[in-house]
């Protein structure tokens, strides 16, 4: 379903499409709704999940069963999934509450037991997806995503964020928490639909094969990705993967909008500590320099980065970090790109 919209049919595993406008990318490239829906499961290796799963009393725990539990349903797209001969509307299956939010976020004793003896058995937390424990919030009716972070991980989070959008990039919005970051859904609960990169790209992460892709996708998306991964080698963050970043697509019609904002930089900067100078033989550094070697045109679409804007970025957030290393850093990488 998309929305309201019966978009195909999946049984005897086989796959009929009704709408190919508004099926989904991964289902488009796979034709396996088992499969996609297994990619919409909170990820099974976060302790916080278990217990989640455990409070909820799931008796079948493995991803299909999680995610069927809720219809499929996720924060940041309108797919979702019922029976054949169901009459389910989506705004029956939609998320309302963020109840199961502090269990998923902490884990701890107290929020367990208010989970566990609950009447709530829906919750956008079985379709969050990735390895760091988080949870969605509604905030004057909004959803917000929080999630954990140490000092330095929090810090690069907010300093890449601040950085991007100082170069005039197109970012998510990061805050600080107690313990946790916390970013608005740029997808305004569904608005518009977020289609991650792993829908066309699966695990091929590889820099020209994603402008391959975006080129017949999507061409419009080229400029704010490559200005994404140059990003990501200024500021050392070696998690960039397939699920991390995607495309905005229309909800009613279909259509591939451009580059959804820059989010999830947390393992990037000073997360793993204070990075060693670069040499040219880096890995970032190299393989963003050959991509701007097989397209110099890309460089069109490269901001400068002056000493100043990094070292206003690092202030502005008046953290305990050691300035002129982070500002040394992010200036030494950039002097490496050609």
């Amino acid at each position: 379903m998309s929305a309201d919209i019966v978009v195909a049919r999946w049984e005897n595993e086989k796959l009929t499409v009704y709408n190919d406008d508004l099926l989904p990318l991964y289902l488009k490239r796979i034709s396996d709704a088992d499969s996609w829906l297994e990619t919409r499961a909170i990820d099974s290796h976060r302790a916080n999940s278990r217990l989640l799963k455990k409070a909820l009393r799931l008796t079948e725990r493995d991803d299909i069963s999680t995610v069927i539990s809720v219809n499929g349903v996720t924060i940041t797209d309108n797919y979702w999934i019922k029976e054949l001969d169901s009459d389910l509307r989506y705004e029956d299956v939609r998320f309302k509450n963020d109840y199961f939010s502090n269990l998923a976020l902490k884990g701890s004793y107290s929020s367990f037991n208010r989970a566990a003896n609950s009447k709530n058995t829906r919750t956008p937390e079985l379709t969050n997806t990735g390895s760091f424990e988080k949870c969605w919030k509604l905030r004057n009716g909004e959803w917000w995503m929080y999630k954990k972070a140490n000092h330095n991980e929090m810090f690069s989070e907010l300093f890449v964020c601040r950085l991007g959008r100082a170069l005039n990039m197109k970012m998510a919005e990061y805050e600080r928490g107690e313990g946790f970051v916390k970013t608005p859904d740029f997808t305004q609960n569904a608005a518009v639909n977020f289609e991650p990169a792993s829908a066309f790209m699966g695990d091929n992460e590889d820099y020209e094969a994603v402008t391959e892709k975006l080129q017949t996708l999507c061409p419009n998306a080229i400029p704010d990705y490559v200005r994404m991964i140059f990003l990501d080698t200024v500021a050392a963050n070696p998690d960039r993967h397939t699920n991390n970043f995607g495309l905005l697509r229309d909800a009613d019609n279909g259509k591939l909008l451009g580059f959804a904002p820059n989010f999830d930089n947390n393992m990037a900067l000073i997360a793993r500590g204070y990075p060693s100078n670069p040499k040219s033989s880096d890995l970032l550094i190299r393989l963003f320099n050959e991509l701007l070697e097989k397209h110099p045109n890309y460089r069109n679409f490269l901001p400068a980065i002056s000493r100043e804007t990094v070292r206003k970025c690092v202030d502005e957030l008046n953290m305990k970090v050691k300035r002129d290393a982070v500002v040394q850093l992010v200036m030494n990488r950039y002097e490496y790109i050609i």
